[in-house]
């Protein structure tokens, strides 16, 4: 069953029409795709071809682009999901939001100094839900790079009601369920951890991320 407890799930970085497929049987609520630059990068074209025949939801991954090409891919893709993963400020996730009719995901990039509570808090009516991940400088997203749990849950306490939480960053079949206990966020989201090689997915180790996440919000009931 999807969502047995609360906690949804997203497989990131799909590329491959074979990866969605594992994915999406193995009850992913969500699957993502990215169009921002980096080494999963896709066009429409592909994205649809992973898409095509899949019941989750689909999610399409921007960085800084504008909102009338965000607007128009959206679309032609069929997305449920934006996420935003540049600069943009609330102005324009609200723009896009109002736009395409879909939900809007920004991501937010945690480094040291970083005020996470009033950066979310900022973007509070303008998106349905913040992405956190922890800041890298080898790119905006599967990269691996651990979760800043300590500051997601410094956080927690006072994050806006009507924004989601989903949380990215290195989680992986291994720790996916201690983020879960710790956060309780409401989509726990993996790329490269269950990755075999950059831009194909382990079949197996998608399956078992899933398990994992449902197993521990289960214990959380």
């Amino acid at each position: 069953m999807r969502d047995a407890a609360g906690v949804r799930v997203k497989i990131c970085g799909l590329c491959r029409p074979e990866d969605a497929r594992v994915a999406d049987e193995a009850g992913a609520e969500y699957l993502g795709v990215v169009f921002a630059p980096g080494p999963r990068r896709q066009d429409p074209e592909a994205a649809l071809r992973i898409f095509d025949g899949r019941a989750a939801a689909r999610v399409g991954v921007f960085a800084d682009e504008a909102p009338d090409a965000v607007c128009a891919v959206a679309e032609a893709c069929g997305l449920a999901v934006v996420q935003l993963h540049g600069s943009e400020p609330p102005e324009a996730c609200a723009r896009v939001r109002g736009r395409a009719g879909v939900e809007v995901w920004k991501v937010v990039r945690v480094r040291p100094g970083l005020d996470l509570a009033s950066v979310v808090a900022a973007y509070a009516g303008a998106v349905d839900a913040v992405l956190v991940e922890r800041y890298s400088a080898r790119g905006l997203g599967g990269t691996g790079t651990p979760l800043p749990v300590d500051a997601v849950a410094a956080a927690r306490g006072s994050w806006p009601a009507g924004v989601r939480m989903v949380v990215a960053g290195g989680l992986a079949p291994e720790n996916v369920a201690e983020v879960v206990r710790r956060l309780r966020p409401d989509v726990v989201d993996a790329s490269s951890g269950v990755e075999a090689r950059v831009g194909t997915k382990d079949a197996a180790r998608v399956r078992a991320f899933v398990r994992a996440a449902r197993a521990a919000a289960e214990a959380l009931r």
